[in-house]
């Protein structure tokens, strides 16, 4: 049996597997949690032209004092139908677009109005109280690029460069199997020896947190069940994910299964607490890529962030480390000699990590409240309170 990988080692072999998917274009309004596919060139510049950042009077620059006469007004939508001449102003609403002739606007608390003027308040600089055009965008700029995740603010910025669509990867499609004669439906009555299944819809909603489109199916701990299964996912998956049977026990059918179904092992075992009995292979016929999870929900949870989650923002052609960071240990941390552990930690505002409680890999209530898994690299003693780890959020 060869030497277990690290945990980067066991990442960087995901990912040297993983083949970008093809793109496809969608609407802005169907675009969130999308990964682009194309950069987004901005079509003018934003804003198009100059206007009101206050809600006042479009003016010339000059000292305060001065009384002018109150020529139009300048709305949203519905710009000054005159040039501002000398000695008047124009009323302008916030937005609006800056009357040819102006080039500053004074607030409204800073003006007295009354039979048809207003006395300026104060002295006007040029420019004060204007948005120029292309303050926020110029056109020709590029905007957003290629393997961006699509949040609101990005989508935001892609209609202000002009588009009503964009071109994103296409989602990954994920079919998750989750194996054990000892698991029921959540809410169903238990059994002597029976579990809720919390995996499979764990699992699917962390998949689909990653821009996947993710499917679940149980299946018995039975030889013909379980290749039969293995065949059906293989045909419908980019990523498939296994929750059990990965070990070596009289009833874990996962691995000859596998074989079966002409799926290559890349590795067994990697030097990670929880989570050591991973496995990952790939079907060459097609690329599609195989994870075999721990069954204990921590680890399946713990493996599926390190390992599942990258593959599948690179199947989308997204930076696969976008949520990884460092943190400062709040306490001492004792480690484990022969492997990294992952332990879940809150961090607080000044970015210190503390552990959530009990760490073993079957409480699944020690993710409740976590920010994220912070990795204590293995070796001898304890990890002292200050140090800075690795944290996966």
């Amino acid at each position: 049996m060869g030497a277990m990988l690290s945990i980067d080692e066991a990442r960087a072999a995901v990912l040297g597997e993983v083949r970008a998917l093809g793109d496809e274009e969608v609407a802005i309004a169907d675009a969130l949690g999308r990964v682009l596919a194309e950069d987004v060139i901005a079509a003018a510049d934003v804003p198009g032209f100059a206007n009101s950042a206050m809600d006042g009077f479009a003016v010339r620059s000059g000292p305060a004092g001065r009384r002018l006469r109150i020529a139009g007004e300048s709305r949203a939508g519905a710009p000054a139908a005159t040039t501002l001449q000398e000695g008047e102003a124009i009323r302008i609403s916030t937005g609006a677009m800056l009357p040819a002739g102006a080039d500053a606007v004074l607030q409204i608390e800073l003006v007295t109005e009354a039979d048809g003027a207003i006395v300026l308040g104060e002295d006007v600089q040029p420019g004060r109280n204007v948005r120029n055009a292309g303050e926020d965008i110029r056109g020709g700029a590029n905007v957003l690029r290629t393997g961006t995740a699509l949040r609101a603010a990005e989508l935001g910025a892609a209609v202000n460069a002009g588009r009503a669509a964009v071109r994103v990867a296409r989602r990954p499609r994920v079919a998750i199997l989750a194996t054990g004669d000892e698991l029921v439906d959540p809410g169903a009555p238990l059994g002597p020896g029976q579990i809720h299944d919390s995996n499979a819809p764990m699992l699917t909603a962390l998949a689909r947190q990653a821009g996947a489109d993710a499917s679940a199916a149980r299946i018995a701990d039975e030889r013909e069940a379980t290749e039969a299964a293995i065949a059906t996912a293989l045909g419908e998956a980019d990523l498939l994910v296994l929750s059990g049977g990965v070990s070596v026990g009289p009833h874990d059918h996962v691995k000859p299964a596998l074989e079966a179904n002409h799926v290559e092992e890349v590795f067994w075992r990697v030097a990670l607490r929880p989570g050591k009995p991973t496995w990952f292979g790939v079907r060459r016929s097609d690329g599609t890529l195989v994870l075999g999870l721990p069954g204990n929900p921590v680890s399946a949870y713990v493996t599926f962030t390190l390992f599942a989650r990258h593959a599948l923002a690179a199947l989308q052609g997204a930076d696969s480390r976008a949520r990884m960071r460092t943190a400062r240990l709040a306490e001492p941390i004792e480690r484990h000699r022969d492997r990294d552990e992952c332990v879940r930690v809150r961090i607080d505002e000044h970015g210190a990590a503390t552990p959530t409680g009990p760490q073993g890999s079957h409480v699944l209530s020690s993710l409740l409240g976590a920010d994220g898994l912070a990795v204590i690299p293995r070796g001898e003693g304890r990890l002292e309170a200050g140090a800075v780890v690795d944290v996966y959020e």
